[in-house]
């Protein structure tokens, strides 16, 4: 467990305090920039921007679930950390679970704080904005845990910034599609299925991103 806390502090760290891309705060403005620009797009109609205000919220956490994606896992590759932690007996599935916890931390609440101006700007209800905060507290730990996975699959690959970004979009079509559904009629069953989506891609991105890792680490 101090192994876990330890990573934790460190990968948190780099994550909301590293210069490189800007921290937490590049995904929050990117994600409230589509808030901004979508009202531009599709004119002032207020019916018509409150029916696709929670589905463009969506969108956005997930573009700006993306952002990070090459200072998850490439770095520390080209570092040799992994390899100096397997020698202090710490595991590849240990690292990538943490990393995934600290991936989230760094973008999820943020961007569930983001959610309220952005219904402000969008002309969302307050019963909307509770099926989109609900909806983004279970999907976008799935979001997080394929980021980190696509992020190993891809790390020292040429251009593979680029093409984490293009897998990550399809794969997490199914969260976007339940998160975005439990705005509908019976938006309690699409909140449970966006939140066995993350559960499924929770249990499965350990063993796939550590895969991935001594894959590239070989």
């Amino acid at each position: 467990m101090s192994r876990a806390a330890a990573l934790l502090r460190r990968d948190l760290g780099r994550l909301l305090l590293g210069g490189r891309g800007g921290g937490p705060l590049l995904p929050v403005l990117f994600f409230l920039s589509v808030a901004m620009l979508y009202p531009f797009a599709v004119g002032p109609d207020a019916p018509l921007l409150a029916r696709t205000g929670g589905g463009v919220i969506w969108v956005a956490a997930l573009l700006a679930a993306i952002l990070p994606l090459d200072r998850l896992v490439e770095p520390d590759i080209e570092l040799g950390a992994f390899d100096q932690w397997a020698l202090r007996g710490i595991s590849e599935e240990l690292v990538i679970a943490v990393r995934v916890l600290a991936h989230w931390l760094s973008f999820g609440p943020p961007l569930m704080l983001a959610a309220f101006p952005a219904a402000a700007l969008l002309g969302l209800d307050g019963a909307t904005l509770r099926m989109v905060e609900l909806g983004l507290l279970a999907g976008t730990p799935g979001l997080a845990a394929l980021g980190v996975t696509v992020a190993a699959l891809t790390a020292g690959l040429r251009g593979g910034a680029a093409l984490a970004g293009l897998l990550v979009i399809p794969m997490a079509v199914p969260v976007l599609i339940f998160g975005a559904g439990s705005l509908g009629t019976g938006g309690e069953s699409g909140l449970a299925l966006a939140g066995a989506s993350s559960l499924v891609l929770i249990a499965i991105a350990p063993f796939a991103g550590a895969a991935a890792v001594r894959a590239a680490r070989g």
